[in-house]
């Protein structure tokens, strides 16, 4: 690289700060799966999913209001049904997931997502699957049946309960997709807030109907609640949007790599959660799958036209990841 090669001093730092962010954010997301699986135990599962996403959505209004950001809703109806997609049912799958199977097991299943986006793009977007694209899902699907391992039956209906969430949540990326071509301006915070919020309500009223009860109000469950809003939320969402906003999406998606595997490694250390020996062949299959994207979207991040002088030359590409562990 020559020295007219060498990014600017301010662009360096950026990524630098960028990188750290996913490095502090990593952990905060790992160990997530770990705390909600503490808080279901007790908890019924549609009033810990209703706490965690009223009390998410609390916080990210208060971030809205110190960040001065305007209070003013996204357009309406693409933010309900990202909202009834990405926290009505990713949360409450994911936490029925989580009450009947293990953290790390629903960790990398959850992490299916960008393969479940990739299908529904090619269907409704008309994007092809190209390059590193193709052996990538090849490999998801192959991580996915060994992990779900539907020949033994154990474990099976929070497995597909799980895999259902990541579809949600992959769903919720197309509507965002589909929104961003008619509005290409919405401010990604205010739509993840106000999705959140309306979002909450249907599992607010879930709680109510089913009667789920209280939960037991103990110190692994106040922690493990408060764990989940406060930092695998709020936080964790602004170190995400913060490290997006300053790597290329493929950056930002290898960095993303550790978060199952740590889920996985936690509940095993914390938890005594030991891999099945079809999850120990199928987890790493699914995180290779994710690494091949990721390499991916470094490639054509790197391929895209340079930004013009002046402008940010960082390779940005529309995202939103549930306000979630």
């Amino acid at each position: 690289m020559t020295s007219s090669d060498q990014p600017p001093p301010a662009q360096k730092r950026a990524r630098d700060l960028g990188v750290l962010a996913l490095a502090v954010l990593a952990p905060i997301w790992g160990y997530g799966w770990v705390a909600g699986k503490i808080a279901v135990g007790y908890s019924p599962v549609m009033t810990f999913a209703a706490l965690r996403t009223a009390l998410g959505a609390a916080c990210l209004l208060v971030v809205l209001a110190v960040t001065r950001h305007s209070f003013r809703p996204p357009p309406l109806a693409f933010t309900a049904l990202v909202g009834l997609l990405q926290t009505t049912a990713f949360v409450g799958l994911n936490t029925i997931g989580l009450a009947g199977a293990g953290a790390g097991k629903v960790a990398v299943l959850t992490y299916t997502m960008p393969f479940w986006l990739l299908l529904l793009a090619w269907a409704f977007l008309g994007e092809r699957l190209r390059g590193l694209q193709w052996p990538a899902v090849v490999l998801a699907f192959a991580g996915l049946l060994f992990v779900v391992s539907p020949w033994t039956l154990e474990g099976l209906w929070p497995s597909l309960v799980t895999v259902l969430g990541g579809l949600a949540w992959a769903g919720s990326a197309l509507v965002v997709k589909l929104m961003q071509r008619r509005h290409p301006h919405v401010d990604v915070f205010s739509l993840t807030t106000w999705q959140m919020v309306i979002g909450c309500l249907p599992l607010i009223a879930l709680a109510v109907v089913t009667e789920s009860g209280w939960p037991q109000w103990t110190t692994g469950f106040v922690l493990g609640l408060a764990y989940t809003t406060v930092l695998a939320n709020a936080v964790a969402w602004v170190l995400w949007l913060y490290a997006l906003h300053r790597l290329s999406a493929g950056e930002a998606g290898l960095g993303t790599l550790v978060i199952p595997v740590l889920g996985v490694v936690l509940s095993w250390v914390q938890l005594g959660e030991v891999p099945s020996r079809w999850e120990v062949i199928g987890g790493p299959l699914i995180i290779a799958g994710l690494a091949l994207l990721a390499v991916h979207g470094l490639r054509t991040g790197r391929r895209a036209p340079a930004a013009p002088q002046g402008g940010s030359s960082v390779q940005e590409e529309p995202a939103v990841l549930p306000v979630t562990d």
